[in-house]
């Protein structure tokens, strides 16, 4: 019987969702402090389909590619989803040309803690359990 890793796959999805959620807040982070920046087009920071994508493979029948050279068939597991920065240009051409909404990025900067709150308290919960075996029930 092989040994059990120390951090089972959901402890180590909670983790990779967790560094994810804290890189989307540093770039609508971003987009708020340059709201007031002539011409500055914010950024989107997108890792959602991917990860959701990454973990349903995990679910099927795994793809493969006959040699080594093919184009790869996207991440093995979910270890492998980075996130896609996409930048959103103002084609409204009113005012300055930023195109940051205040309103809007605020409102996905809450929905973003929200999630990462929620990641971070099933974290908690998976090393305390972790924590409860280890001391034997005690």
């Amino acid at each position: 019987m092989a040994p059990l890793p120390p951090f089972d796959s959901n402890m180590q999805l909670l983790s990779k969702v967790l560094d994810l959620r804290a890189q989307k807040a540093q770039v609508i982070s971003s987009n708020i402090a340059n709201a007031e920046t002539p011409g500055f087009s914010p950024s989107k920071f997108e890792f959602e389909q991917d990860l959701a994508s990454a973990i349903s493979q995990g679910n099927s029948l795994p793809l493969t590619t006959s040699h080594t050279a093919h184009i790869s068939l996207g991440p093995k597991n979910f270890n492998g989803v980075s996130g896609k920065i996409r930048l959103e240009h103002d084609n409204t051409a009113i005012g300055d040309g930023n195109g940051v909404s205040v309103d809007q990025e605020m409102l996905d900067l809450s929905e973003n803690e929200l999630l990462y709150e929620t990641a971070a308290q099933l974290f908690k919960k998976k090393l305390s359990l972790l924590k409860h075996v280890v001391s034997g029930g005690q």
